[in-house]
């Protein structure tokens, strides 16, 4: 590291500040396109900012934005906040924890799914593995269209096809998360390091040796990780697809709202806070382990 890169004191900043500004014209001279933004470039920024502030005030008008309607309702959300207390199972108990344990075992059972499947085609995505620019064009774009469909329509989909149930939960999250794990796992694997596959290439590995050997065990942490978080995602949307018929607590839920049963939402409401946050914390320290990073 050079003299110039190392950090510097306060005094030393104070020195140079003191500096800079005893020199401001000599700067400005030297260096006009710092101090001087040009017009098109302001322009260009107004009309942008101009631009956005527009679509937001269309979109506030269509669709029928109202200040004054959220603050009249705001009575009401009271008086379900009330409703919900004390949080209670009311004699739901067992169940409520069975349909738990059912939310998570269709969030662990999608996620590993997709990412099982996602890998192998993840690397006929990425451009250091696969050379044939249409085949990589092609795949990447099938990840773009099953990404771009919901987890929620995947699930109204699969209930269709093997009807209601966590089985349909499961297929649906695989089908989300394929689409993103492929685009995840092919940006990962083409950022990888490339001088272990070289390494094997010039040990006279094969192009298969290179994958297996070379780029593997370097994108591997890194996929692993990002496995660990979509299941804590997974976790939420695993209790939403439930709302639509597909299994898992959401079912639940979604009947006791609908009969006022407010102190057992509630109840449901905190057990899925407390798992959410307990594999929250679990799964960083498994991610923070995985990379090699601080606890």
């Amino acid at each position: 590291m050079s003299r110039d890169a190392l950090p510097r004191s306060a005094p030393q900043r104070s020195a140079l500040r003191r500096a800079a500004l005893a020199d401001l014209s000599g700067l400005r001279a030297r260096h006009p396109q710092v101090f001087s933004v040009p017009l098109r470039r302001r322009l260009l920024v107004a009309g942008v900012v101009a631009g956005l502030a527009g679509l937001a005030l269309v979109a506030m008008v269509r669709l029928d934005f109202s200040l004054l309607r959220i603050l009249t309702g705001l009575h009401r959300l009271g008086e379900f906040a009330v409703l919900m207390l004390p949080p209670s199972p009311e004699g739901q108990g067992l169940v409520f924890l069975k349909a738990l344990a059912e939310t998570l075992a269709i969030a662990f059972l999608g996620t590993l799914t997709a990412a099982l499947l996602a890998l192998p085609v993840a690397l006929l995505a990425a451009r250091n593995v696969m050379p044939n620019v249409f085949l990589r064009f092609t795949v990447k774009r099938g990840f773009d269209v099953i990404r771009a469909v919901d987890v929620l329509i995947w699930a109204l989909i699969w209930i269709n096809v093997v009807g209601l149930g966590p089985f349909a939960g499961a297929l649906a999250i695989a089908c989300s998360d394929f689409g993103a794990f492929g685009k995840l796992f092919s940006e990962a694997i083409e950022a990888a390091d490339r001088r272990p596959q070289e390494g094997v290439t010039a040990a006279g590995g094969s192009p298969l040796h290179r994958v297996r050997f070379g780029l593997l065990p370097g994108v591997l942490p890194v996929l692993a990780s990002q496995v660990l978080y979509f299941f804590e995602s997974n976790t939420r949307s695993a209790t939403i697809i439930g709302i639509v018929g597909a299994g898992g607590i959401g079912q639940y839920l979604t009947e006791l709202i609908r009969v006022l049963e407010m102190q057992q939402v509630a109840f449901l409401v905190l057990m899925i806070l407390v798992t959410v946050a307990g594999i929250d914390w679990v799964s960083g320290r498994l991610r923070r382990a995985i990379i090699g990073a601080p606890a």
